[in-house]
């Protein structure tokens, strides 16, 4: 069964959905934001069937999250690398951590975020990058443009 497209749907989550919008390409990228870049390393870590890691690997590449980057011609093997957008994932990787720390630690495990100065464990959340205050209701609200309302 395919999934419907949201290719077509102004809303930024949509339009994020659409590219990266399945538990494979996230967990691709989280294992790429912890310097996973080659085939191998990413299905090792995912026991994920090949022809599933190839098709998100290139949706990743289209999309504008990785870059493939030859580093062996003899056999031709390629290593993917993050682009500034795919850095960017990794405040979202940082709110899932941290709200499956909080909801599901007994399900899951858990997963830190280690200051590497201090060696304290951080907690993610979300802040408003011009002032630094966390954002949550009532201060901060949802508001989108005529158009997604």
């Amino acid at each position: 069964m395919r999934r419907k497209s949201l290719a077509t749907v102004k809303c930024p989550i949509a339009q994020t959905l659409e590219r990266v919008g399945d538990q494979w390409s996230i967990l691709i990228l989280r294992d790429a934001l912890k310097g996973a870049s080659r085939f191998d390393e990413f299905q090792r870590s995912l026991d994920i069937a090949p022809n599933i890691l190839t098709g998100r690997l290139n949706n990743l590449v289209e999309a504008g999250f990785l870059v493939r980057q030859r580093y062996s011609n003899h056999p031709p093997r390629d290593e993917y690398l993050l682009t500034e957008r795919g850095q960017d994932f990794q405040g979202v990787i940082q709110a899932i951590v941290g709200f499956g720390n909080r909801h599901f630690r007994d399900e899951s495990g858990h997963v830190a975020f280690i200051d590497t100065d201090t060696g304290r464990e951080a907690d993610p959340v979300t802040v408003d990058r011009h002032t630094g205050e966390l954002i949550r209701e009532p201060r901060f609200s949802f508001r989108a443009d005529e158009e997604q309302a």
